[in-house]
């Protein structure tokens, strides 16, 4: 088994009209042992970015604590937010410069640019991105995520039919795959605020 699969995770980002989602699992695991039940992989970085942090729980909370350090040293020089498109930029350096020793992580950038449009990027561990404007997925049940994105992701969806659309796609997905589920978390982001949400899941 892959390292990256060692505690489990599900991570899912999806484009509406003029906001964004991103949700996940709140499985901590030890392969197929769950220790917690409480454990986040989404986490706000600005009020227009969220970062998705699928894999090794230790890498995840050091990528976040390095994330919010550089969030904040931009914020005391520009004054101002940094932007997805900056921000997915800062991340995919962060890995590279850890090539030869990665953070065994693979993100996904979900924010909103100017003019209220989505933006969704992924990575893999040494910061490769992938632009899209539909769905990005991270994590162990990728397979099934991407099949259920499929089906239930279209053009345009409404802040509330985005929240149905993702959360739908992840419950059906984390019942599938023996490392992720029990219980999940929405986030999703409009330009008039950020709505978060948590999802029961089985618990079996």
């Amino acid at each position: 088994m892959s390292i990256l699969e060692h505690n489990g995770a599900a991570i899912i980002a999806m484009a509406g009209k003029n906001c964004v989602a991103i949700g996940a699992d709140t499985r901590f695991g030890l392969r197929m042992q769950t220790v917690a039940t409480d454990f986040e992989k989404v986490f706000k970085m600005s009020n227009n970015v969220f970062v998705g942090l699928a894999g090794l729980a230790t890498d995840v909370q050091t990528l976040r604590n390095l994330l919010k350090f550089r969030l904040s040293l931009y914020a005391l020089r520009e004054e101002r937010d940094m932007k997805p498109e900056a921000f997915a930029a800062l991340l995919s350096h962060l890995l590279y410069e850890k090539r030869f020793g990665p953070y065994f992580i693979e993100p996904l950038v979900a924010g909103l640019k100017d003019g209220d449009q989505p933006f969704l990027c992924g990575m893999d561990l040494i910061g490769a991105p992938v632009y899209t404007n539909d769905f990005v997925v991270s994590g162990t049940c990728t397979p099934n995520m991407n099949g259920m994105c499929e089906s239930l992701w279209r053009p345009d969806m409404t802040p509330d039919d985005l929240f149905e659309a993702v959360s739908q796609c992840l419950l059906a997905s984390v019942d599938r795959d023996a490392m992720s589920g029990w219980g999940a978390v929405v986030h999703v982001i409009t330009p008039d605020g950020v709505t978060s949400k948590r999802l029961k899941g089985r618990m079996d």
